[in-house]
């Protein structure tokens, strides 16, 4: 059974980090904002993936993979497995990245 979901609002921009509750992981905002660029070179699908981390190296590499959708977005496509191409290159206000680090306890 689907979980339900709050109904999400349109608010024409990115929002602060700390808008919503932590996920139950301590994320904030992990979906929505925009679109984040990977490192892994486009492929129609995401089999193959070393699961590690690691980037996939193969595939279209004048092509990006982005994950995660954005605020332009339809509403099914703002989750982790959605997956779009875009060239290297291109930058605009729906695309950025997610900056992360590794804690140790």
């Amino acid at each position: 059974m689907k979980a339900a979901a709050a109904k999400a609002r349109y608010r024409h921009k990115t929002v602060p980090v700390d808008s919503f509750s932590p996920n139950r992981w301590g994320l904030y905002n992990v979906h929505g904002n925009v679109e984040e660029w990977t490192q892994d070179c486009w492929n129609d699908s995401n089999s193959g993936n070393p699961g590690d981390g690691s980037a996939m190296t193969r595939g279209d590499c004048s092509n990006r993979a982005l994950r995660g959708g954005s605020r332009r977005g339809e509403p099914e496509n703002v989750r982790a497995a959605s997956r779009d191409a875009n060239p290297s290159d291109n930058l605009n206000f729906f695309i950025g990245f997610r900056v992360a680090r590794t804690l140790t306890p």
